[in-house]
């Protein structure tokens, strides 16, 4: 059997620092490439205020889970957000189920019985 080379394995530019490091390929994004890119990603921009330690707690989070603090905001709101949808979706449906119900029950002279 012929015998394979091994390839040497080279780190991505882009995730070692080679590319994207440099300042003489920095610069400010035009406004209407910006706006095209948050519409595409269905991004909005938003100002909040939270305090300076909570900032500081989400960094360090961010930094252990080695990603920015912004992305890891948004994906903590994202999950609290999913979650209590969840919850509220359960809670009208548990309502809706209750008051359905209770109106075949009140019908007079239907008997149905109900589960």
């Amino acid at each position: 059997m012929a015998q394979r080379k091994k390839r040497k394995t080279r780190s991505d530019p882009w995730e070692d620092g080679r590319l994207g490091a440099d300042e003489r390929f920095v610069a400010v994004m035009p406004e209407e490439e910006n706006a095209r890119v948050d519409e595409a990603m269905g991004l909005q921009m938003i100002s909040i205020r939270l305090s300076k330690r909570l900032i500081d707690e989400l960094k360090v989070i961010a930094q252990h889970n080695g990603i920015g603090y912004q992305p890891l905001m948004r994906n903590v709101l994202s999950r609290f957000a999913r979650g209590e949808l969840i919850q509220v979706l359960r809670q009208q449906t548990e309502m809706a189920t209750l008051e359905n119900r209770n109106t075949l029950r009140s019908k007079p002279g239907r008997v149905r019985k109900v589960a």
